[in-house]
């Protein structure tokens, strides 16, 4: 037994997606979650074959044809360490072959995860509002 990985959402309900965004300010509830997954172009689950539970997810915004974004990349904390994450992206940039950009925003301390994973450093902008995460639709 051991993780195995899927691109479906088949069978995920809301309680498949409790204790991810470990020290988020306003963590987004598992309807929420849920919601932003369904409404992605790609997702990648891993899901422990022993309990199946889902333990780590990417997720992409694409416009089919040259540009996706990764917004989120999760793996629950007592999960981190074995290589989920890695896997994970490795999956992700394969569903997403020949984009021209795959771009991703990250918080300083993280650049060096996605580095080896073939991601550069680039400048740019963003906004956030941590009132909405709470919100769906």
């Amino acid at each position: 037994m051991g993780i195995i990985y899927r691109t479906h959402l088949e069978g995920i309900v809301p309680e498949s997606l409790d204790g991810f965004f470990a020290g988020w300010p306003n963590p987004p509830s598992p309807e929420t979650h849920l919601a932003a997954l369904r409404g992605s172009s790609h997702v990648v689950l891993a899901i422990d074959q022993a309990s199946g539970r889902v333990v780590g997810f990417i997720n992409a915004i694409s416009d089919g044809v040259l540009s996706a974004f990764i917004p989120l990349l999760e793996v629950r904390p007592e999960w981190q360490g074995r290589g989920i994450g890695r896997e994970l992206v490795r999956r992700m940039l394969a569903e997403l072959e020949g984009r021209y950009s795959v771009d991703l925003v990250c918080d300083p301390e993280l650049a060096e995860f996605y580095e080896p994973l073939g991601f550069g450093r680039l400048q740019g902008m963003g906004r956030r509002d941590t009132r909405a995460l709470g919100k769906s639709g």
